[in-house]
């Protein structure tokens, strides 16, 4: 099992139309044939604690079968359609991958 967790930081001052075409482009990465599962999140409204890291906008958490997975994931039309179309409003993207 290989999961791949990315956070992202938007541009400051993206129209309500921009984060919604953001949130549909994000979301439909779940669609990828080679993702076993897929969530995307807000922070939570949990207590704020030291260790608890609140500075991104969303989280995007897909499950993938392992790396050969993640790279069919990776190189899919429509993983390479959503950095196209929404790449110009990633103020920072922050990948971690664990197995």
């Amino acid at each position: 099992m290989l999961v791949h967790t990315v956070l992202f930081n938007l541009t400051p001052g993206m129209s309500e139309e921009q984060v919604a075409a953001f949130e549909k482009d994000l979301n439909a990465l779940a669609t990828i044939e080679a993702a076993d599962q897929c969530y995307v999140g807000k922070v939570a409204d949990t207590a704020k604690r030291p260790v608890v890291q609140t500075d991104w906008d969303y989280m995007l958490t897909v499950i993938l079968k392992d790396v050969a997975a993640h790279d069919v994931y990776q190189d899919h039309p429509t993983h390479h359609r959503f950095i196209a179309n929404q790449k110009q409003f990633f103020a920072q993207v922050r990948v971690f991958d664990a197995d």
